[in-house]
């Protein structure tokens, strides 16, 4: 295929991909906003703008009638009926949600699993519940299927190397839901798509060095922004800090010999503590929130030292502006925010610490669906040209 990037064209569909990234991310925008963020002048984005409203990807209503200061700008805002469906799918339960382009969750279902799915058994699902939404959404452009998986996904291709706790081993599942769903599918580690999402539209907007850790049924994950950049290693597989082993200082505390720190911060723990057989995030929260038997809390007292443990070394190693915590993990914090601070500050070396904040995920339990969908949206962006209608 010729390369146009240096034609008429070429810069035409280029500055098409900037405004619709710049609307996806910041927006709603007005048509004055997005002229100063490109430098464009205002006829070049009044027609840009056309293109993208004529191809069903943006919208525009008419300005606030209270600010009425200067000339009214159309304001641009992403087209409510394009769409991603995302996925997660875990050791209980298999999650579907429809995610706008503006990062909205329209509708989600969790669908229970009393035994372990496959990843056949996921695409088949994930199908059947977009042939389910058909007639609802029936208005809807969906762009792509996101899954955000619980283990190591090779980022060159989107096959599941190892969800341990699944028991997939080099599952092709972004071709098996491709197919099943005739739709573009995009595959990544759930906690790499989380700590996406925080970056680009929770707890860690604006902030270039963050580490995430993801508490969920299949264990912890985790993903690192440097530089503003996601860090994915040389295969994708970087963040795995459930599968460091952990120092613990006192042998009572240890619950698996020779387990890492997945094993000893557990959520099936935690639950079993409180004398639960199955909770969804919000349930667990509460939970650990109204908790008062001597188990429980010597339980959550426990798993918080040693994720203090833990935490500290990620902020010895990488030095980051903020630990955005998800998922049960959130939880556990929540219980003694300003304590698990204290107790990280403790165990790290003073100059790596000394700005540090540890916040819950602002997501909550969007963030995966959220994460997910971005994935799907990323390809549309990067990819225009190929999915736009010609004008």
């Amino acid at each position: 295929m010729a390369d146009d990037s240096g034609t008429v064209e070429g810069v035409r569909q280029r500055n098409l991909a900037r405004l619709l990234r710049l609307v996806h991310l910041h927006g709603p925008l007005s048509r004055a906003a997005l002229t100063e963020a490109t430098g464009l002048n205002r006829s070049t984005i009044a027609g840009l703008v056309a293109e993208l409203s004529a191809a069903g990807l943006v919208d525009e209503r008419a300005p606030d009638p209270s600010r009425r200061v200067g000339r009214p700008s159309p304001i641009v805002l992403p087209h409510p009926s394009v769409v991603a469906i995302a996925a997660n799918p875990e050791v209980d339960m298999l999650e579907i949600g429809i995610v706008g382009l503006d990062q909205g969750v329209r509708t989600r279902v969790r669908l229970p699993q009393d035994t372990l799915l496959t990843p056949e058994r996921t695409a088949q699902l994930i199908a059947e519940q977009i042939a389910r939404w058909s007639d609802a959404w029936a208005g809807a452009t969906i762009v792509g299927v996101g899954i955000a998986v619980p283990g190591l996904v090779r980022a060159a291709d989107g096959l599941v190397r190892d969800a341990p706790h699944l028991r997939w081993r080099d599952a092709p599942l972004r071709d098996l839901v491709s197919a099943a769903t005739g739709l573009p599918t995009a595959v990544g580690n759930d906690a790499s798509l989380g700590a996406r999402a925080e970056h680009l539209y929770g707890a860690a907007v604006g902030i270039d060095d963050v580490v995430y850790l993801n508490g969920g049924a299949s264990g912890i994950g985790g993903g690192v922004i440097v530089h503003g950049v996601p860090v994915g290693g040389v295969g994708g597989y970087a963040g795995e800090f459930g599968q460091n082993r952990p120092g613990i200082s006192s042998i009572a505390d240890r619950r698996a010999p020779d387990g890492v720190l997945e094993d000893e911060v557990s959520r099936t723990r935690l639950l079993a503590a409180l004398g639960a057989h199955r909770a969804d995030d919000l349930e667990l929260a509460r939970a650990l929130a109204e908790a008062t038997t001597p188990d429980a809390l010597e339980e959550i007292v426990r798993q918080r030292r040693i994720l203090s443990t833990a935490l500290s070394n990620a902020v010895n190693v990488l030095n980051p502006a903020v630990v955005v915590l998800g998922g049960f993990l959130a939880s556990l914090a929540d219980h003694d925010l300003p304590g698990l601070e204290d107790a990280v500050r403790a165990q790290s070396m003073p100059a790596c610490a000394e700005d540090l904040r540890i916040v819950a995920a602002r997501l909550a339990e969007d963030r995966l669906l959220i994460g997910a969908a971005e994935a799907v949206f990323t390809d549309l962006l990067d990819n225009l040209p190929a999915r736009m209608t010609p004008a």
